[in-house]
């Protein structure tokens, strides 16, 4: 379980958080609307929640 969290699920994750952050950067570079920009930022930091709540279950695992 373990080694499917750290090297499958955890990368995944982090390229979410990267693609959503790249996403808002990008409509806020070009002028799109700033709801848009906060619904993304919004949406990266659930997503860095999630990628740290499964890094430490990773990091829980790999200590038992």
């Amino acid at each position: 379980m373990t080694s499917v969290l750290s090297m499958i699920v955890l990368p995944i994750a982090v390229g979410a958080v990267a693609l959503v952050l790249l996403l808002g950067l990008a409509n806020m570079m070009k002028g799109g609307s700033p709801n848009t920009s906060q619904k993304l930022m919004r949406l990266r930091v659930l997503f860095q929640f999630v990628a740290i709540v499964i890094a430490m279950v990773v990091v829980w695992a790999m200590g038992r």
